[in-house]
């Protein structure tokens, strides 16, 4: 399974771009799903269709500048999107389940970004049915607009009918995002065949409710009135738009390989490399812009993003993954000093930063438990730095005839926060107050000595001990229960506050990981499994 796409292979989306506003049509292809065992009936996707969805965002921010809105519609008539598909889910596998609900959640994470980021606002506009992961695609966007046709409604049918949760965040969006009060969001979240018309208004499940005969004109009007103004940063009608090439990485049972991303596999264990820049920074933003596909801080967050990707959808069994670098750290500092000193002027070098920042966002909800090995040769400095404080644990190498070193910049210290808002560096030390001072306070790099001193690493064994310490931290790793760590690692890796993106996370992927594997939802006679059948599902009443 591969996810890189482009717009002329899209078979579920057909997206037109007229003056600042941008238009994304859903209609999916029945018989274009990934499996031969479904239909992808009424607008219902699968990860294919999620794909080309991520894809059309991706592209909106770096090849669409003048782009202010995004119109997201369907052109089936009578239906907006089923959500999900349900012979999809309920033919896949545990391990696919949970991964496709964790991509569609980062997808529409993505979408909320953009408006966030970019300022190119989104709106929803629902002229059919909307059900399920349909809805939460709605609720994604900063506008809800509802056709009033007497038939057209809102629903989250999963709980009523599947015996499972909403899987894209619509029941955190609900309450968090659209305030929708507590027990009005209980009735609507348990009645199969939804809430239509006024009201959906009144109760905020949609933003505006238009009859038929205005609906598609409103919808442009709206449209016209929120794409007003420019963007951030110089995003404009006149700046030079950045077309997306393909990356075209190798891939084959051994691993992957990308011009500065790589990942090796040795059973469940696998080796993640990461190439520094082999030259410096462009002169300026307009040069970087005309070399945009070559250009390493933004190729290589592509690839990294392609491999973490890979991983989690081919590689199931690879559980612990070993982070390497390799390069020159003045090299790498010297990119970093140019982004930080562009990003917040230069739309295109800002775009570059937030790719960076949704891919180490992707790691970080990586069920992989992850070491960084800092050793001779490696360039673990700013940027790359931030790799070793999303793993798990770092070991450094302290063996004076052959130095190594780590130290900071700016990608440490704000642009790159997690799903809780902090920084790496925060969420690390969120106990420390005195020891995160120490720590930004620091100049130059740090030695294995100061840096365990400092709590910047984990450990750092001398030569002698090296070999051992490593190998043995990894076959330990190696020897424990997959489901366990993926538990543990979740729960250590975001300290701190609790935002809408930690719980989505944090509660729904725990919760959905739960119920996908219970008798109620996917047992012999299990609501998800009897779907679309004459039986009814047998339900094991106690409560846990």
């Amino acid at each position: 399974m591969r996810f890189e796409t482009r717009p002329e292979a899209y078979k579920h989306w057909s997206f037109q771009v007229e003056g600042g506003i941008a238009r994304l049509g859903m209609q999916v292809s029945e018989d274009d799903g990934l499996r031969p065992d479904y239909q992808l009936k009424l607008n219902s996707y699968d990860l294919g269709v999620d794909i080309e969805l991520a894809d059309v965002v991706r592209r909106l921010r770096f090849e669409h500048p003048g782009v202010r809105v995004l119109v997201i519609e369907s052109c089936v008539p009578r239906v907006f999107c089923a959500g999900a598909n349900i012979h999809m889910l309920g033919s896949s596998t545990h391990a696919f389940k949970v991964n496709f609900c964790k991509f569609t959640n980062e997808t529409r994470l993505g979408l909320e970004a953009m408006a966030a980021e970019c300022g190119i606002r989104t709106l929803a506009a629902l002229n059919g049915t909307c059900a399920g992961g349909g809805y939460e695609l709605a609720l994604a966007c900063d506008e809800i607009i509802l056709q009033d046709d007497g038939n057209t409604a809102v629903s989250l049918p999963e709980v009523p009918l599947l015996g499972v949760l909403p899987g894209t965040g619509g029941l955190t969006r609900l309450v968090d995002k659209r305030k929708v009060r507590r027990d009005l969001a209980d009735v609507f979240s348990t009645v199969a065949e939804g809430v239509k018309g006024r009201r959906a208004e009144q109760w905020n499940l949609v933003d505006k409710v238009v009859p038929s005969s205005r609906f598609r004109e409103y919808v442009t009007e709206r449209a016209a009135e929120l794409g007003q103004g420019e963007g951030p940063r110089g995003r404009n009608a006149d700046a030079a738009p950045v077309v997306l090439e393909a990356l075209g990485g190798e891939y084959d049972e051994n691993g992957v390989t990308h011009r500065h991303v790589s990942l090796t596999l040795d059973g469940r264990t696998g080796t993640l490399t990461l190439k520094g820049p082999d030259g410096p920074p462009p002169a300026d933003p307009a040069a970087a812009r005309a070399a945009a596909n070559d250009l390493w801080f933004l190729r290589a967050a592509r690839e990294l993003d392609d491999v973490l990707l890979d991983l989690r959808f081919n590689r199931p069994e690879v559980g612990t993954l070993i982070v390497k670098t390799e390069g020159d750290a003045s090299q790498l500092l010297a990119w970093d000093a140019f982004v930080a000193e562009h990003a917040e002027t230069d739309w295109f070098i800002y775009e570059m930063l937030c790719a960076w920042k949704r891919t180490l966002k992707r790691m970080d909800l990586s069920a992989k438990s992850m070491f960084a090995l800092i050793e001779p040769g490696s360039c673990f400095a700013g940027l790359f730095f931030e790799l070793t404080l999303a793993g798990d644990r770092s070991y450094m190498l302290d063996d004076p005839d052959h130095p190594v070193s780590i130290e900071l910049s700016a990608m440490n210290r704000g642009p790159l926060p997690m799903s809780n808002g902090l920084t790496r560096l925060q969420t690390r030390f969120l106990g420390e107050p005195e020891t995160l001072a120490a720590a930004l306070a620091h100049e130059g790099p740090w030695d294995p000595q100061e840096a365990e001193a400092a709590g910047v690493v984990t450990i750092s064994p001398d030569d002698i001990d090296w070999e051992d310490e490593v190998r043995i931290a990894i076959e330990e790793r190696a020897s424990l229960s997959p489901d366990a760590l993926t538990g543990m690692e979740a729960n250590l890796r975001f300290a701190g506050p609790e935002t809408m993106e930690t719980k989505i996370f944090g509660r729904l992927t725990a919760w959905q990981n739960w119920i996908f594997q219970r008798p109620n939802a996917v047992g012999e006679q299990g609501a998800l499994t009897l779907y679309g059948r004459p039986e009814r599902p047998v339900f094991n009443w106690s409560r846990t």
